[in-house]
């Protein structure tokens, strides 16, 4: 590696020409950072005191400087952002001084159009690509070329070059033609020049510690990275252009930047089981990649294997699909929002492709999976086990009878997994504030077009409250609900059997429902939709016309929002066999059959199976233990004391007394690795904050959703 200290302009003019690998990732500033650089240059150029301002360092391979009449491009590794940055400021520059009047073309000495585009932006002895001092990746090559020799941009140009390109054109004009400060900042700045030898340094290495400085590399990067830059050239191209590139063609340049970790993260909870922090995706990769049946496998089949599931989230998550009701049953789960079920659904997708899942009850799981998040949300059932649920739910699929073990499967969800009842849906829907749910117009949309099909464009209308919001109503609206008005209003407002669809909302207003049902044109009476058929015949609106009116919606509900429904001999089927009972009881621990030891475990149990009608109690012959998924905390029950242990790392306990200790590395019965004793009453209610935090991990309470 060599190190030197040098002027960026001066670096760019002795360079013959830089190449961004197609290993990097594609141009990615924003106004911000574009902004930030801007002002950095202006501010030194206008203060004579500033000698410079470093920008920090480019790192690049030197591929052959043998022979310095062919001398090879550089390949960056580091430094492209800002490489590209400034040869887009230059660019903006040189046709700012084309524009001039020929004596102000030099504001400061080498600042012509001319020289600068043959110094710095251009080789003009050169021809082809070689012509180009910069030369990006392929979604970024042709717009920073057109703009540098003038030709027209592609058809498909790239939106970061050509809206910053754009920035700094305006920014120059707003100069209004004083433009020696920027010249001068522009002479100031300041890099370390790192050039690598490829067979001396490790690119990847330095790569990684290097990127600190700009805009951050997503996890996406610098998986695309680790999978490329290794590679022989011949491979590296054939990987880039048959996968890789493909893919960020499907996610179109502003999807890829903005979803394509989060498809890494499920694509890595598909393919292990578990699900990576954001923040550790790439390292959660490097180990799925480093493993010995993939790593034996070889690249090429991984990153085909990358390329096949991304597809698939493309169809789900960015409306790439083409089937029209797989294409609808995607739609509506991406407008509830249920990211978290994406790594079950990637699988179902890849069977669907492949011949093993039949579309028609592909369609059916997404309904299902639809059905439980809503009904979910609805019956206000916490969402933070949702990603666990999602990411362990292929386990339990059985895909010569694939349908029916999914159906099998939300039957035997735990309590706070639930799927709720219909009994428990069609309760809660009526009572629910539907008017503030994160996605009404989605559930309105549901409902609407539940059956039809000749769909109604929901977002054609506006969500109309039948019985008005206003605070203080009028006199007609006080007499139609009666004297308990105030009370009727505040728990009818904002819920199912209030609200519908219109397109006169305005001029409904706070009428009386006989006006609104009958308004000329546009009334209840005459409305297309079917949300309103209820509303034509009746001749009042009270709390009794409410509630009758939600409770027929609500059987609506039941029939949009389906549960699964499977015979009950078809359902014993998939129930887990029962082990042979135990023959432990109470009776095998003798420290608990007398005083004091038996009054304080009865108190904890208590305790503990109040945490979630979920909990089980399983006496073993050498301690107690208490189970969700599995166990979260064993008791060894001791002549004066409770020994308990709690199966959650270490680290993540808060345990502000520091009663618990570490035996991750020690002998002793039970699970987990954290242990405690209780030896009194009056130590309960803490030592009960530290198992509901094993229970609640457990439960997904403390996972990153």
């Amino acid at each position: 590696m060599k190190a030197t200290e040098a002027r960026f302009l001066d670096f760019l003019k002795k360079s013959p020409q830089f190449v961004i690998p197609i290993y990097q990732r594609t141009y990615s500033w924003t106004a911000r950072e574009c902004r930030q650089l801007w002002n950095d240059v202006l501010r030194t150029g206008s203060n004579d005191s500033v000698p410079a301002h470093f920008l920090g360092s480019i790192v690049y391979i030197e591929k052959g400087l043998s022979n310095l009449t062919t001398q090879e491009p550089m390949l960056v590794i580091d430094g492209q952002q800002r490489l590209t940055t400034l040869s887009l400021l230059l660019a903006a520059l040189v046709k700012a001084l084309e524009q001039h009047p020929s004596g102000q073309q030099e504001p400061l000495d080498g600042f012509s159009p001319q020289k600068l585009l043959n110094y710095y932006l251009l080789n003009p002895l050169e021809e082809g690509e070689r012509h180009y001092k910069l030369l990006l990746s392929q979604t970024d090559k042709d717009s920073l070329i057109s703009f540098v020799s003038g030709f027209p941009q592609p058809k498909e140009p790239s939106l970061s070059v050509t809206q910053n390109y754009a920035l700094f054109k305006e920014l120059i004009n707003s100069l209004k033609g004083d433009l020696t400060d920027l010249c001068k900042g522009l002479a100031k700045l300041v890099i370390v020049d790192i050039a690598l030898t490829r067979d001396q340094d490790n690119p990847q290495l330095i790569f990684e510690s290097m990127n600190s400085t700009g805009r951050e590399l997503s996890q996406a990067d610098l998986i695309r990275n680790f999978i490329l830059m290794g590679q022989q050239t011949q491979l590296q191209t054939r990987l880039y252009q048959h996968y890789w590139r493909p893919m960020e063609v499907d996610f179109g340049q502003e999807a890829y930047n903005t979803y394509f970790d989060a498809f890494m993260r499920h694509y890595l909870t598909v393919k292990t089981g578990e699900i990576p922090k954001q923040d550790e995706v790439y390292d959660a990769f490097k180990e799925h990649a480093r493993s010995p049946a993939i790593a034996q496998a070889g690249v090429e089949p991984l990153v085909n294997d990358i390329r096949d599931f991304a597809r698939h989230f493309c169809a789900m998550s960015l409306a790439a699909e083409t089937d029209p009701e797989l294409k609808l049953a995607f739609h509506d789960l991406r407008e509830l929002k249920v990211d978290v079920a994406y790594p079950f659904l990637l699988e179902l997708y890849h069977d669907y492709i492949a011949g093993i899942l039949p579309k028609e009850d592909l369609v059916e799981a997404i309904r299902l999976v639809e059905s439980y998040v809503f009904r979910r949300a609805v019956c206000m059932i916490p969402t933070n086990s949702m990603n666990k649920t999602f990411a362990t739910f292929s386990k339990a699929l059985k895909k010569d009878s694939y349908l029916e073990s999914i159906q099998a499967h939300f039957f035997g969800l735990p309590s706070y997994r639930r799927f709720p009842t219909d009994e428990e849906f069609r309760r809660e829907i009526q009572i629910r504030d539907l008017y503030n749910f994160r996605s009404r117009s989605y559930w309105l949309r549901r409902l609407e077009n539940h059956g039809r099909k000749e769909r109604v464009p929901v977002d054609e209308y506006t969500i109309e409250h039948i019985l008005p919001q206003n605070k203080e109503l009028s006199a007609a609206w006080k007499t139609e609900l009666g004297s308990d008005w105030e009370r009727v209003q505040q728990t009818w407002l904002n819920t199912l059997g209030n609200l519908t669809l219109t397109g006169y909302n305005s001029e409904y207003s706070d009428h009386t429902f006989v006006e609104k049902r009958d308004y000329p044109g546009g009334g209840f009476k005459t409305s297309p939709l079917k949300l309103n058929a209820d509303l034509r015949q009746l001749d009042h609106w009270n709390e009794d016309t409410i509630k009758a009116r939600a409770d027929n919606l609500a059987g609506m509900a039941l029939d949009v929002w389906r549960a699964p429904k499977l015979a009950e001999d078809i359902l014993k089927t998939y129930q887990p066999s029962k082990d042979v009972e135990t023959t432990y009881t109470i009776e095998a621990h003798p420290n608990l059959l007398s005083s004091p030891m038996r009054e304080l475990f009865e108190m904890l149990r208590k305790e503990v199976l109040s945490l979630d009608p979920c909990v089980t109690e399983e006496y073993l012959k050498l301690y107690v233990a208490y189970k969700a998924e599995t166990n979260f905390v064993d008791v060894v029950p001791q002549t004066k004391r409770l020994i308990l242990y709690l199966n959650l790392p270490f680290a993540d306990l808060n345990d502000p007394k520091s009663i618990c200790k570490d035996v991750s590395v020690l002998g002793h019965w039970g699970n987990g690795e954290i242990e405690l004793g209780l030896r009194s009453s009056d130590e309960l209610p803490y030592v009960m904050g530290l198992v509901r935090q094993s229970f609640e991990r457990q439960m997904g309470n403390g996972g990153d959703t």
